[in-house]
């Protein structure tokens, strides 16, 4: 059965986005964010919600926390996977956390952590070069017991690399969907093909039992990219939720020259349709999200839909940080937040 595509769009459309980052970076010399911020995964823990997001310092990422009460004024409280100076670790010059292990996959609820063996989990992925996502990154894994979700251990090897993917994957991995269901766990994960640009980004999954050992899908990816559609060069950052009907996955399309966020629908995690139109469209001139909208995170509170995603526009004098994506192209990159309330 086709999915009614307009009452789809209707129901999780978040049109009243905020002119305002709820999260924007330092801009400071030396912090791990002077650069611009990325990549949100919100969730509620001890009483109030957490950003996990990833700062850009021109070397490379690094995972840190914010705070909020109300989902709306954010602030700074930790870097929690820091750069390792000094040390020889294939994740030494960054680490892009990208999902933690929660406790539902339902997206009426609100996303709190779960605990396996006793420790929290998280998914992250690094690459092996300095600069904007230089090389080609493998995924890490990480647990913590400390309440405060500051203290993070990391395993000693990769859980999951490219080099024996298949050939729409063997040139890296990016950002990664983490989620537990009928006794196995599930990671989605995009990928490139090529180092040329302008390469190809497609969406595959992989499954374990334990977190430690994957086995790819064989019908890998599951999300190509499709040409003459707004995402005909990229498939990518899977976030997947379940609305007790369907699974949802709020990921971002690229159609080569902006990034604008996706809704496709499934019934089995394997299968999936996507919605031929934009969920979260890129702005107009002048907007937070002019060029880009997309990597997103969401969240329902109090019965509003809340719609986290790294809005990117051209840089201008004012603003707190700068990124050089590509050569010539310098972008304030930011978190932004739209919502279903009228106001």
């Amino acid at each position: 059965m086709k999915p009614d595509q307009e009452a789809l769009l209707a129901k999780w459309s978040t049109t009243n986005k905020k002119e305002k980052p709820a999260l924007a970076g330092s801009g400071m010399k030396g912090s791990y964010d002077s650069q611009g911020v990325d990549c949100p995964f919100v969730f509620r823990h001890n009483d109030q919600f957490y950003m996990m997001h990833v700062g850009f310092d021109g070397i490379g990422y690094q995972t840190a926390l914010a705070v909020s009460d109300d989902l709306l004024e954010w602030r700074h409280e930790a870097v929690i996977l820091p750069r390792l100076e000094g040390s020889d670790r294939w994740d030494r010059i960054g680490a892009a956390g990208s999902w933690i292990l929660l406790a539902s996959n339902d997206i009426r609820e609100v996303p709190t952590l779960r605990k396996r063996d006793g420790r929290y989990w998280m998914i992250y992925h690094s690459y092996p070069g300095e600069g904007y996502e230089a090389g080609g990154a493998v995924m890490g894994l990480a647990w913590t017991t400390d309440e405060s979700l500051r203290k993070w251990n990391r395993l000693e090897q990769p859980i999951f690399t490219y080099e024996n993917g298949g050939d729409w994957e063997k040139e890296g991995l990016y950002k990664c969907c983490l989620l537990e269901h009928e006794g196995k766990y599930w990671m989605f994960y995009n990928a490139k093909g090529s180092n040329v640009w302008p390469w190809k980004e497609e969406t595959g999954v992989a499954t374990s039992i334990d977190l430690f050992q994957w086995e790819r899908y064989d019908g890998n990816p599951i999300m190509p990219f499709e040409e003459g559609t707004f995402y005909s060069q990229f498939y990518s950052d899977p976030c997947i939720r379940y609305d007790g009907e369907r699974w949802l996955n709020f990921a971002f399309g690229l159609d080569g020259t902006h990034a604008q966020g996706l809704l496709a629908v499934s019934e089995d995690l394997l299968h999936w349709v996507t919605l031929d139109k934009p969920l979260l469209p890129h702005g107009g001139t002048g907007d937070l999200d002019e060029i880009h909208a997309h990597k997103s995170s969401v969240v329902i509170w109090n019965g509003t839909l809340f719609h986290f995603y790294c809005a990117c526009r051209p840089w201008r004098e004012g603003d707190s940080t700068q990124v050089e994506v590509f050569e010539g192209q310098n972008e304030f990159r930011c978190i932004a937040v739209a919502t279903n309330r009228s106001k």
